[in-house]
């Protein structure tokens, strides 16, 4: 897939905040990160960098949402415990394989930015809403009633987001297990059996 200059900077924007965090990415790291011409931030960019992480953040929360359905569409036998399951799996494996430097750049965000920039704080919310409803969607789906699936799917976020903070700072994912292994039954167990049965048939 070729990317245009504007993407990759929006994407190289993503993955320096995942690292150094907000404060610490610079535009010229993001320009160099991207290989794009010098200038072209002011181009594509008119509202200087809080535009760019605002877009950057944008991506990242579209990227979260869209692979809720590609995770739910791989499993067998689909529970929601097991689609919790593997949405840490993504983090455990990242983890396991290049190590515990970067993490997630909707959290880098609000926690540099939410005291001073109501956009950038603004930007997060948006993106953290469009992860949390497929995550609900997908909820519904395997037989969760909608009085509980949105506040499951919170749940499911805010334990994920822990986990991977505290995976992080112990460089050990046993944090990601943990949750994983906690809320699995509670999860499951949220499942009204005749509404999955009924979706099914559907």
């Amino acid at each position: 897939m070729t990317r245009t200059p504007r993407e990759r900077m929006v994407l190289s924007a993503a993955q320096l905040v995942r690292i150094h965090g907000v404060g610490a990415t610079g535009m010229r790291d993001v320009v160099a990160h991207a290989e794009a011409p010098r200038g072209s931030l002011q181009h594509y960019f008119p509202g200087g960098k809080d535009q760019l992480i605002a877009e950057a953040v944008a991506w990242a929360g579209d990227y979260a949402a869209r692979r809720v359905a590609r995770v739910a569409a791989k499993l067998e036998d689909p529970t929601p415990g097991k689609l919790f399951e593997a949405m840490a799996a993504q983090w455990r494996d990242e983890f396991t394989t290049a190590g515990f430097d970067a993490g997630c750049p909707l959290v880098a965000t609000v926690a540099d930015t939410a005291a001073t920039s109501g956009d950038l704080r603004e930007a997060v919310g948006k993106a953290f809403d469009g992860w949390q409803r497929p995550v609900s969607a997908t909820l519904e789906q395997l037989g969760v009633p909608p009085v509980r699936s949105s506040s499951l799917a919170v749940l499911m976020l805010s334990a994920l987001e822990g986990a991977i903070v505290l995976a992080r700072a112990h460089r050990d994912v046993a944090p990601l297990d943990t949750v994983v292994a906690e809320l699995r039954p509670l999860l499951d167990g949220a499942v009204d059996r005749r509404r999955r049965r009924s979706s099914i048939v559907d």
